[in-house]
């Protein structure tokens, strides 16, 4: 009887010790976009496995890390751009190095066929926005969709491990 009542009583604290484990947080991305606030003509070759020299590009989207663990991943974006308009997107990188599907007639990247996971929408600047996806191990790309700026260089990518 007295073992019985030691397991019960050993039960009851695993149980109540599992209630005071913490769930599993987020991995937080901070991800800036920018641009350097020229009136000067967007480039029209520095998108994704592009051969351009991207020293060249005038919009970018930085993340504080290159690599995250898979599960759930915040992604916490702010807009320090001076006078433009900025999105965020996560979509999976093509595989073998193939470039997104971009239409030239409109200047922007197809989301439905480039398999967009979710997004931060229209930020203006100085605002901020946060979005949660759960990514399973790969390759991601971050990118701006607004007309022109994902080929004006404003992009950069995730591994997901």
């Amino acid at each position: 009887m007295a073992t019985h009542l030691k397991s019960v009583a050993s039960l009851a604290i695993a149980a109540s010790l599992s209630f005071a484990v913490p769930a599993f947080a987020a991995t937080t991305v901070h991800v800036k976009l920018a641009d350097q606030n020229t009136d000067a003509a967007l480039a029209g070759d520095m998108g994704m496995n592009m051969s351009a020299d991207m020293s060249q590009a005038i919009m970018f989207v930085t993340a504080d890390t290159q690599t995250v663990p898979a599960g759930e991943v915040t992604f916490e974006v702010s807009n320090d751009a001076k006078g433009f308009v900025h999105e965020m997107i996560v979509a999976e990188a093509p595989v073998g190095g193939k470039p997104l599907p971009y239409d030239p007639k409109t200047d922007l990247i197809e989301e439905d066929a480039a398999g967009a996971l979710g997004e931060v929408s229209e930020l203006n600047p100085g605002k901020s926005g946060t979005v949660t996806l759960d990514l399973k191990p790969g390759h991601y790309v971050l990118f701006c969709n607004l007309k022109g700026h994902y080929m004006a260089g404003m992009w950069t990518t995730l591994t997901v491990q």
